[in-house]
């Protein structure tokens, strides 16, 4: 009996407390993230193919085992945002020049092959690392467009918890090839990153829009 009037006794608190408090539920928070203003550089290196304008408080990183070697691998850079966890890779082929690929074999190992860069490939293979996204993505929207520097492309906006929401190429069509796409080095979460990829899209975009062919 006395432990029957113990149990009564702490139901009676609860039921009790739950009619005198007022329950709200919290609303899932994310860090602030105090963005700088918007200024840019040039980056325009003697023998590079391509010139643009980079926000200030990025660095341009390539990776030194292509560095100097006069292969169009060498021109691959990155624009990287260390302080949010960010970068903007940018690969860049010569339309019609030979590629090295990894083609797989039957025993799992992987041999070199080249091939030359057709420009039809090219633009299919832009499309369909986009579409890799597709698992996670809820909605892809493609727009074509041609600088006021003469420069076409294509810019993705992919929806969702991509790892890489926003995603370009640009083109002359007939010799130079850059593919663009902004990745963050975090789990992909749409509601936590959002403010990020607003704030870095206006960089893509003038990145875009100032970027030049050398030749």
């Amino acid at each position: 009996m006395r432990r029957e009037k113990i149990i009564g006794i702490i139901a009676g608190i609860f039921i009790l407390g739950s009619c005198n408090s007022n329950y709200t539920s919290k609303k899932t928070g994310y860090y602030y993230i105090d963005f700088p203003e918007h200024s840019y550089t040039t980056f325009s290196k003697e023998n590079f193919p391509y010139s643009f304008s980079y926000p200030t408080y990025g660095n341009i990183v390539r990776d030194s085992t292509y560095f100097d070697q006069g292969d169009e691998d060498a021109y691959w850079i990155n624009v990287d945002f260390p302080a949010y966890n960010a970068r903007v890779f940018l690969s860049y082929k010569r339309i019609g020049g030979k590629a090295l690929f990894k083609v797989p074999q039957p025993d799992g190992s992987y041999k070199d092959s080249l091939g030359l860069n057709y420009f039809d490939n090219l633009v299919a293979d832009a499309f369909q690392l986009t579409a890799k996204n597709e698992v996670v993505a809820t909605s892809r929207k493609d727009s074509v467009f041609i600088t006021p520097k003469g420069v076409s492309g294509v810019y993705f906006k992919v929806g969702g918890n991509a790892a890489t929401a926003r995603q370009f190429f640009l083109t002359d069509s007939t010799k130079n090839f850059l593919r663009g796409a902004l990745y963050f080095s975090v789990t992909p979460n749409v509601d936590s990153l959002q403010p990020a990829i607003q704030f870095f899209e206006k960089d893509l975009q003038h990145f875009i829009n100032t970027f030049e062919w050398k030749n």
